[in-house]
């Protein structure tokens, strides 16, 4: 039987995605970026997938009020 995702464990932004998820073109664009800063060597495709959707995902996280 399929396994059914609980609708909250995470919260929804206005577009229907978790609040801090990039899309899977911004991901893909920033990772690109991350292979021409390395002057387009090769082999590190997965780690600059990862490094840029942590990236985003830091960049769209809510700061904390300091009170």
């Amino acid at each position: 039987m399929a396994k059914k995702k609980d609708p909250a464990a995470r919260p929804k932004g206005q577009n229907g995605n978790a609040q801090n998820d990039p899309t899977h073109d911004q991901i893909a664009e920033a990772a690109y970026h991350r292979f021409l800063s390395r002057q387009g060597a090769g082999g590190s495709d997965f780690d600059d997938w990862v490094e840029a959707e942590r990236d985003l995902r830091s960049r769209s996280a809510p700061t904390p009020n300091s009170q």
